[in-house]
């Protein structure tokens, strides 16, 4: 069995960050890329079921990073994927959820695979649209928010969080699967896990090696500006529940938010 988890990588949470006023995009010159840490949740996953299901499953990663940014995912090499590749093209910068989707979506096509996991959302945008679009574009079930999962009789099998507890949801294979961080804590990478990082592939694919046609993004950034400070709390007495549930509505109203 082959299992894909998609991974990204994201700036450093604790670096000081700055918009380029011109480009509207972050200005990641001197920031150390990292793990997106949603997607160690996702990496547990699929390690997780390759512990169970035994040495014939591979877990491989893959990641549209630029191909400088590459060797930082030996940590996830280390944590125990197999091998990882890597989309790199100077034609899918400043990809939305749209253009990241669909270079995703030919990869995996072009590298094969039985069981697509992603993390729930990227610390960068946070979305969270990307896996249902790639499932999308895949044409497969795509399963959300799913807690624990397991593989049987060539489905998966998976336990999904509601507001009101969890759903028990099974579909064939192939498909794609977004984990939430009650799968269990991501594993530290072992001295052995280091070492034989270093050993592990690490592909390299081009846009042309997926069939990538150029595109333009489908969002574009109007305006950006700091967030307003905080301003003075208003405080309202109501008789009972009702007034006050017509206050809060009242007031979300007058804001447009409902």
């Amino acid at each position: 069995m082959k299992i894909v988890v998609t991974v990204k990588l994201v700036p450093d949470l604790n670096a000081p960050k700055s918009i380029d006023s011109a480009t509207k995009r972050l200005v990641r010159a001197g920031i150390e890329p990292v793990l997106n840490p949603y997607d160690e949740y996702a990496l547990e996953a699929a390690l997780q079921l390759k512990d169970r299901l035994g040495a014939e499953t591979t877990v491989t990663l893959l990641s549209m990073i630029p191909a400088s940014q590459k060797e930082t995912l030996r940590k996830a090499l280390a944590m125990g994927a197999d091998d990882a590749v890597v989309i790199s093209d100077a034609a899918l910068e400043g990809s939305d959820v749209s253009m990241t989707s669909s270079a995703l979506a030919l990869a995996l096509k072009k590298i094969g695979f039985d069981l697509v996991i992603c993390g729930g959302l990227a610390d960068d945008g946070s979305t969270g649209g990307v896996p249902g679009a790639v499932a999308e574009r895949l044409g497969i079930a795509g399963l959300t928010n799913a807690r624990k999962l397991e593989i049987e009789n060539g489905n998966v099998k998976a336990q999904r969080e509601t507001d009101t507890g969890y759903q028990v949801v099974s579909v064939a294979l192939p498909a794609l699967v977004s984990v939430t961080m009650a799968v269990g804590e991501p594993r530290y990478a072992s001295l052995k896990g280091i070492m034989n990082a270093k050993k592990k592939s690490i592909a390299l694919l081009s846009a042309a090696d997926i069939g990538y046609a150029n595109a333009a993004p489908k969002t574009e950034l109007l305006r950006f500006a700091p967030p307003p400070g905080r301003t003075k709390a208003r405080i309202v007495e109501a008789h009972d529940g009702a007034e006050g549930a017509r206050v809060i509505f009242d007031f979300l109203r007058e804001r447009k938010l409902v």
